[in-house]
């Protein structure tokens, strides 16, 4: 079996498991030549990707908490009408740039076009037109990038991870939802309170069990 929530990393040996033409396995490809990236986050990235594009079209790309960066860069292939990529972190792996070069390599209009920047969550300047994605950004670190997200009014899609019971808004749920999910309904709701229209899907839980992806994007 090709377990998807492994940590293993691709390399070129796993080349053979990705032979169709298509655009996942290309993705696949591109990733197991650059031989960096754990199994699972390839996986992760993907199905967000592709369910956050049926919603949001066009606009910078901001991947924050991004880790190797891959979800900005499918989101750009995806749809080249958006402008770039900013993938935010605040340490990025060395490999990451492996890993954009193996993609550009494979659709050279994306080079030039992805920008990495190591900084703190609250340095980042959104402006109304992004697209703001973030996979496991951590506990409270999901609750940063909403709220950037809200100020700048800016369209968002996340996948939590790690929820801290301690200090998380439970919203008194957790008598009939465990605690998790009870942080992310209450994130959710605050959303649609403030009169955002918002969109709950999962991703498979083969791949990962912190799989609840939130959507959402401003009124008007």
């Amino acid at each position: 079996m090709f377990d998807p929530s492994s940590k293993a990393r691709l390399t070129h040996h796993d080349l053979g498991r990705f032979a169709d033409d298509t655009q996942f396995h290309r993705i696949a490809r591109a990733v197991c030549g650059a031989g960096c990236l754990p199994r699972k986050e390839l996986f992760e990235a993907w199905e967000v990707a592709r369910r956050v594009r049926r919603r949001f079209r066009g606009g910078r790309i901001v991947d924050l908490c991004a880790g190797h960066g891959l979800l900005g860069q499918i989101m750009l292939v995806l749809d080249d009408s958006s402008s770039e990529v900013l993938a935010v972190d605040q340490t990025f792996p060395a490999s990451s740039s492996t890993l954009a070069r193996a993609m550009a390599a494979e659709w050279p209009r994306v080079s030039g076009r992805v920008t990495f920047r190591e900084c703190p969550l609250e340095d980042v300047d959104l402006a109304d037109g992004d697209v703001v994605v973030s996979i496991h950004s951590c506990g409270a670190l999901t609750d940063g990038v909403i709220d950037l997200s809200v100020a700048a009014r800016a369209r968002l899609a996340v996948l939590p991870c790690c929820h801290d019971l301690d200090t998380a808004d439970t919203g008194a749920l957790t008598g009939w939802l465990d605690g998790p999910l009870a942080v992310d309904v209450v994130r959710a709701s605050k959303l649609r309170a403030l009169g955002w229209q918002v969109w709950t899907q999962t991703i498979p839980a083969a791949i990962t069990p912190q799989n609840r992806l939130l959507m959402a994007c401003p009124p008007g």
